[in-house]
């Protein structure tokens, strides 16, 4: 029992500390995690920080054998740069048998809460130390507004927003089967057998952003905003130019950035300019205000930053996003 309270004493002192230190782009809010986004039946427990993640878990689960009870964290609207973890947050990490983050600058204070963890058998799945050479550095692009980040003796800042490759998609699927085989043994073949159907949907899908892009003259995208998207781009040889970096807290852009924006606008003849989810688009209208035709279409991509349990609710599914940012995507490549 006193290990116990000193473990809780330890979550609750952490959390303290990650309120103090965190911060970024998006909105803030309570965290807290209502029943209607959990799957909660059985004695195993998979915790994971983002909504792409926890549905990669639910299609490689299927049916759920073993009643498996998942969670996702960031549920009601507040994104991955912002999230500030309850104690409620904490303690089912502390406890889960299974914890899925996504790792870099934004899930720091996850450390220390898996020192002070009650399951001493809890397996991990660090997403970007995973991906390991296929982490892409944050890049401060020409006509971006920002500083770019200085390299200190922890190393480089990787771009968190690994879940829009379907690349990455496929290959951390099955890194999430293992993982599962390896906690719930008795459901292996199950397990692997979802994996496998689902990774060749996402496949399937990541062939037809591929053949869209190749089929394509247009090679270029323009944000009037952030830009969370290099993962994707970089996967189908895109180049792109943005307001901000994709996990940038700014959101009023200078003179310099519209002017410039504009000038590529016409430069390259795009017939659209494009936002993110969630964005206002002052600054997209600004940029396509500032061009000579003035005539621009708007296009929004949903970067998946801001998913809530009553999108759960509503079935939200990943590939079928990932759909949709592919149509608009062929949209904004005419």
């Amino acid at each position: 029992m006193k290990t116990y309270i000193k473990k809780t004493l330890a979550l609750i002192l952490a959390l303290l500390l990650a309120a103090c230190c965190l911060s970024g782009c998006g909105s803030k809010g309570d965290n807290s995690v209502p029943e209607s986004a959990d799957t909660k039946t059985g004695s195993l427990k998979i915790v994971t920080t983002i909504f792409p993640v926890y549905d990669w878990v639910m299609n490689v689960l299927g049916d759920n054998p073993a009643g498996a009870e998942v969670i996702m964290l960031l549920d009601n609207g507040v994104d991955l740069h912002s999230f500030q973890p309850t104690v409620e947050d904490m303690m089912d990490i502390s406890s889960c048998d299974l914890f899925i983050y996504v790792g870099g600058e934004s899930d720091k204070w996850i450390n220390d809460v898996l020192k002070g963890a009650d399951n001493e058998n809890m397996t991990t799945l660090d997403l970007l130390d995973i991906l390991g050479d296929s982490a892409m550095v944050e890049e401060l692009k020409e006509g971006m507004q920002g500083e770019e980040e200085d390299e200190d003796e922890e190393g480089p800042v990787y771009d968190e927003h690994i879940w829009l490759s379907l690349k990455n998609a496929s290959s951390l699927t099955g890194r999430i089967e293992e993982a599962l085989e390896k906690i719930d043994p008795d459901n292996a073949e199950v397990y692997e057998a979802n994996a496998a159907a689902y990774i060749e949907k996402i496949n399937a899908l990541d062939a037809e952003y591929e053949a869209v892009v190749s089929a394509s003259s247009v090679k270029t995208l323009v944000f009037g905003d952030r830009f969370p998207f290099v993962y994707m781009t970089s996967d189908y040889g895109l180049d792109y130019f943005a307001a901000f970096l994709g996990c940038s807290a700014e959101s009023e852009a200078s003179f310099e950035t519209v002017t410039f924006l504009a000038n590529k606008v016409d430069e390259l003849g795009l017939r659209s300019i494009m936002t993110i989810e969630g964005s206002d688009g002052k600054i997209a209208d600004t940029v396509r205000k500032t061009t000579k035709k003035g005539d621009q279409q708007i296009l929004t991509l949903d970067s998946m930053q801001a998913v809530t349990a009553k999108d759960l609710e509503e079935n939200a599914d990943y590939l079928e996003i990932m759909k949709n940012n592919l149509s608009v995507l062929t949209e904004a490549l005419k």
